[in-house]
Formats: structure tokens, sequence, C-alpha cells
């Protein structure tokens, strides 16, 4: 019976194996973490941000993880401080073949279906309200955190969310190892420019319903006056701009600011904000940016 190879593709299981993925599923805890670790791909998220995303002690979300990582659900790698949970799909599907084997009849000369569907990347039900959301991300030069974020939160919005980014200090143009990073990963940066936050303070501008800032300075200026009494609130984490070195360096920084980011969007874009009276809301939002590399601003849930 072939291994599993290195390159992460699997073996086909065996019956004992197939019992201990859905023995681990079986318990409420551990289903949710992993349906929260399958929104999460493919980056996954620090266990710090599980159980908070979760409202789990860390002493019983350590053991359910555990048992994820027994069932080879669930893999964990080091990042600086921090250990990262990604959920690893390929297995969950495989013991759905397994169950499947026998089931169809394949039509002579087709070959069955390799692709199984797990859980869903969002959450349904999030999905019902028509309403739109404008979002503005500030930070002091809008080159490099702001307008990942404006690219991230306009993807991964599906159309719930319309983002902007400005900036106090204008740099004229963004980084271009972030738009680099951006267009391998297939966003169409011809359109990304740095501005300022002004533009959105004149009349005829957009108005907001979140503004975000990303960078501390950003969060302790005197803003401009926002139409509409926008919520605010500050993910602050470190400017990848900051990173200096061998170009790999600068690009693994971006990266880096990149995941953050997307883990923060993925949890706001989950949230039942038709739902949510604007208090809890901002509570939500301030949890959001104490997430994974959160700057100490942001950890103590400073506003902007």
């Amino acid at each position: 019976m072939p291994r599993s190879q290195s390159d992460g593709s699997m073996h086909r299981l065996t019956a004992p194996e197939v019992v201990a993925i859905f023995a681990a599923l079986s318990q409420e805890t551990r289903m949710e973490v992993y349906r929260l670790l399958m929104r999460y791909q493919p980056f996954g998220l620090a266990a710090g941000d599980i159980a908070r995303l979760m409202a789990v002690p860390h002493n019983t979300l350590s053991t359910q993880l555990s048992v994820l990582q027994n069932a080879g659900l669930v893999r964990s790698r080091r990042e600086g401080r921090s250990i990262i949970y990604a959920a690893y799909p390929s297995r969950f599907a495989a013991a759905q073949g397994f169950l499947a084997q026998g089931l169809a009849v394949v039509p002579k000369g087709k070959s069955a279906p390799t692709t199984i569907t797990a859980y869903p990347a969002k959450r349904p039900e999030d999905s019902m309200s028509d309403k739109v959301y404008n979002i503005l991300v500030l930070c002091t030069g809008n080159s490099a955190r702001s307008i990942l974020a404006e690219a991230i939160l306009n993807r991964e919005g599906g159309g719930r969310f319309r983002a902007f980014s400005a900036g106090s200090q204008p740099k004229g143009q963004p980084n271009p190892v972030g738009l680099d990073l951006l267009a391998s990963l297939g966003y169409d940066t011809s359109e990304f420019r740095s501005k300022s936050w002004t533009e959105f303070a004149e009349a005829g501008a957009p108005k907001m319903d979140i503004i975000i800032t990303v960078c501390d300075a950003a969060a302790g200026e005197a803003c401009p006056y926002w139409p509409g009494h926008p919520l605010v609130a500050h993910w602050g984490i470190p400017d990848p701009a900051d990173v200096h070195g061998a170009p790999e360096q600068k690009r693994a920084a971006f990266q880096e600011a990149y995941r953050r980011l997307m883990n923060r969007v993925t949890a706001l874009v989950n949230l039942p904000l038709d739902k949510l009276p604007l208090n809890d809301l901002k509570v939500r939002l301030a949890e959001i940016g104490k997430m994974d590399g959160a700057t100490e601003l942001a950890l103590a849930g400073k506003a902007a």
C-alpha cells in the first residue's frame, strides 16, 4: 500500500484511520475548531487566535487540537513565538472518499470524481443581507499594509464589502514589493495608488461604515471628520516596508503581513454584521485587531 508522499498527497486510508478521523470530529468543540480552520485556509491561525475566536480556554483547546492532529486533520508549524495550526482538508476528503467507495456506479470509460468538497469557506447564513459595507483602511503612507488590506477585503468580501485605502502622509506610490506579491497572487494591481485620507472626507466621497487603521502612527493622529460616524477599529501590525536586506527577506515580510491581514479579514467577513448591535460589533472588531502579530497598541484595544 503506498505511503503518504512528502508533497502532501494522501495514501489510501484504512478503516481504523477513517474511524479515527470521524471520531475526532464527533465532539462539538473539535468539529467547530476544524470548521474555523477550514475558513482560514491555507494560512491557518495561531493557537491564541483560535481560543479567542472560539471562546475556548487554552488548556481545553490544546487538548482538542492534539486529537485533531493525531487524526491527521490539522497540522502545526512554528512562526516566531507562535504555533500556527492549519486544517489538512485532503485528509477529510480521503475519509469521505473511503465511505463513498462502491456506492457510485461509474460509466464505462469515465473516471470517478477525485475532488470532494469539505466544509464551506464562509458560512452561508452570513451572506443573507443585501447591504454593502464600505470600509476605509488607513495607515500613514498608504503604500504597504493598507494597500494589502484593501486588496484582500475586496476579493474576500464576496460583494458584501467595498474597500478603500488612504494615508495621512501618502508616499505617492504603493510599495513595489507589495504590488509584486499581490500580482503573484492573482490580484489586478493596475488601479492601486497612494492617496490622502482627505479624499474620503470631501463632499461626494463614499460614506464609510467602518474605518480600520493598520499602523499605530495613523491610529494616533487626528483624523478628518468622517460623515456618518463610522465604527473605528485598530488592527495594527508591523510594517513590512521596515524590513531591509535581500529581496527574499523583504518579500517574506510582505507575505507575513499579507497572512496576518488575511486572517483578520476572514474573521471580519464571517461576522453576522447585520445581526450584531453596534456596541457588540465594535468589541468584535477590536478583538480581531488582537490576532496574531498585533502591535502593543492593538493588543491594548485602543481605537483609532
